[in-house]
């Protein structure tokens, strides 16, 4: 059973939303979900990380250092690519701490106006 806490940096299986594809790739887990009782194991909410250099949309942080938190390349979390994704197909390469993380939390919570 792998279970991640909020802030670890992933790679596992992502859907691209521009067509019908799933890639590996570095994610940012935002919530687990207890569902041993399911059969399929722990879940997550997880957020995209993408290359930096890319356009810029609204609600993306960019992450200083990326590369010092196990990231290969100069990386920004894609607040607006949220999925869910089985723990046990993804593999920590890190943990997104501080000022970074607090953004993103602030700016999905906004997103979901529930507080």
């Amino acid at each position: 059973m792998t279970v991640f806490e909020p802030g670890a940096i992933v790679h596992a299986p992502f859907p691209h939303v521009e067509r019908a594809v799933i890639v590996r790739r570095p994610a940012l887990i935002l919530a687990t979900f207890d569902t041993q009782d399911t059969g399929i194991g722990p879940l997550a909410w997880a957020l995209m990380i993408t290359n930096a250099a890319r356009p810029a949309w609204r609600g993306d942080v960019l992450i200083p250092d990326a590369e010092s938190i196990g990231l290969l390349i100069p990386s920004k979390v894609r607040t607006a690519k949220v999925t869910t994704i089985a723990t046990g197909d993804a593999i920590r390469i890190g943990r997104l701490d501080g000022r970074v993380w607090t953004e993103v939390r602030s700016i999905v919570l906004d997103a979901l106006d529930i507080c």
